[in-house]
């Protein structure tokens, strides 16, 4: 998930997205931005110089150290595309298998490229974990 060093930015997610110099992947984060917008009505906002995120959500450690987070997002990365959020929600679990090509670790989701996956259970994962991440039902530890 977002470290917390990163915070939302005044930069244009287009324009990164514009900026991604491997075409399939620069492709695949435009389907992205557009579906993550459609399914959380939000507008994307920059996190830090390459996160796109949808919503926020505050966190706060028992050490005391507290920040905000993108809720759901993406990263085009040259080698997978990292989406943000969408592992947390207790029914992700079940939804994972059907999802197809992918890989989880530190909170991420991977996918080297969208033709890999079933758009409609990513979908279900952005809807999901959106509406978790915004919840009062996520805490972070």
């Amino acid at each position: 998930m977002a470290d917390n060093k990163t915070v939302p930015t005044a930069a244009s997610p287009q324009d990164f997205i514009d900026s991604v110099p491997h075409e399939r992947r620069r492709q695949d984060a435009q389907t992205l931005l557009a579906l993550m917008s459609r399914i959380t009505g939000l507008e994307a906002v920059m996190w830090g110089p390459s996160m796109v995120g949808f919503g926020s959500y505050h966190y706060k450690y028992a050490s005391g150290r507290e920040g905000d987070a993108l809720a759901v997002g993406f990263s085009p990365r040259s080698a997978n595309l990292a989406l943000y959020g969408l592992t947390y929600a207790p029914q992700a679990a079940e939804l994972l298998p059907e999802l197809g090509k992918h890989r989880t670790g530190a909170g991420c989701l991977y996918i080297n490229k969208l033709d890999d996956v079933d758009q409609d259970v990513l979908a279900q994962l952005i809807a999901l974990g959106h509406e978790f991440m915004v919840s009062e039902n996520f805490t972070s530890s």
